[in-house]
């Protein structure tokens, strides 16, 4: 039996990274859309031939068919969907943020395991070819020791234009709706004025820490940050004994700029990362004696390959890439990063 994927929340990212790539999944079925927003429910079930529409989650969640779901709504408003969703024993798929507090995420976690339900969070760079890649040589770079040992590292995301096409989803002049059940936008010692920014933060740049930790170490310590988000942030994190400084600003209006640089004895090697909805590979370069190489790339995009590796994970109940137990390590981060800041 192919799973019963929902899909709750049908705007632009629910429709051009999750549906379509679901859709097109021929080992799963996409069985149910779910939005607040009627006239966007139906363009999005033509367009991609979905035959039931609700018009809650809690609708959509009472389809007997409908074995996991992908939600993709308003940043509050994904815990309470979540723990619903996990609550009646779905598999799930949610954008990031996962919450925006350990304690939110912590109940989350213990939701899925009380029914051992396979739950991912949408850090789809861990997904992408490249980074697979990037993941394989540093790998081997670590045990033949042909750079000498890790030095340090860099990673750079300065926000710009996402990529992506308008042909892949379709929208409607509908006004988002109230009504839903929101979680607090942040720790109770977090002032109400840094609320927006603390949520941009988590929204753009915890892709680039969740990476870092990925090939790095699971659990850094913050040695200094500097949150900035109307020019530059610089965040240092220590991962054993090798320091990665963060550089992080968002709002450009040039092209978006992206990626880590693992710097070693002697060479480095960079991970440039697409602007997250282009349909393209990170690219991968090695710098050894002088000369730098680039490794060749093929033809992927890391949203569909999050989701067939999600099919995948539901079928085998397997702990996914990038899974919430491991994932609330970022919003962890989040949170001392923007204590230190305000305490110093």
């Amino acid at each position: 039996m192919r799973p019963g994927i929902g899909i709750i929340g049908t705007g632009m990212v629910g429709q051009m990274c999750h549906l379509a790539n679901f859709a097109a999944n021929p080992v799963c079925r996409v069985v149910a859309i779910a939005d607040l927003r009627p006239d966007l429910a139906a363009a999005a079930a033509r367009k991609f031939g979905v035959s039931r529409i609700y018009g809650s989650h809690h609708e959509l969640l009472a389809d007997r068919e409908v074995s996991a779901v992908v939600v993709v709504t308003k940043r509050r408003a994904t815990g309470p969907i979540v723990l619903d969703a996990l609550d009646s024993g779905r598999h799930v798929l949610s954008e990031k943020p996962m919450a925006y507090t350990t304690v939110q995420a912590a109940s989350l976690i213990k939701a899925a395991r009380r029914q051992s339900l396979v739950y991912a969070i949408g850090y789809m760079k861990r997904h992408d070819a490249g980074v697979a890649r990037a993941l394989a040589e540093l790998t081997r770079l670590r045990t033949d020791q042909s750079l000498g040992r890790i030095i340090g590292a860099r990673g750079w995301c300065f926000g710009g234009n996402t990529g992506g096409s308008r042909d892949t989803f379709v929208m409607t002049a509908e006004a988002r709706p109230d009504g839903l059940e929101l979680w607090q936008d942040g720790p109770d010692w977090l002032p109400a004025a840094m609320r927006p920014d603390y949520d941009v933060f988590l929204n753009v740049f915890s892709h680039i820490i969740n990476l870092t930790r990925y090939l790095l170490g699971s659990s850094p310590d913050v040695v200094d940050s500097k949150i900035d988000l109307s020019a530059a942030s610089r965040i240092t994190l220590d991962f054993d004994g090798i320091a990665c400084v963060l550089e992080l600003a968002n709002g450009s209006e040039g092209p978006w700029r992206e990626g880590l640089t693992i710097d070693f004895e002697r060479g480095a090697m960079t991970i440039e990362l697409p602007p997250p909805f282009a349909e393209d590979e990170a690219q991968i370069s090695l710098d050894q004696d002088g000369h730098r190489t680039r490794l060749a790339r093929e033809s992927s995009w890391a949203f569909r390959r999050q989701a067939d590796a999600f099919v995948s994970d539901v079928a085998a109940r397997r702990m996914p890439l990038a899974s919430g137990a491991d994932s609330i390590a970022d919003i962890a981060l989040a949170e001392t990063i923007w204590k230190r800041n305000i305490i110093g």
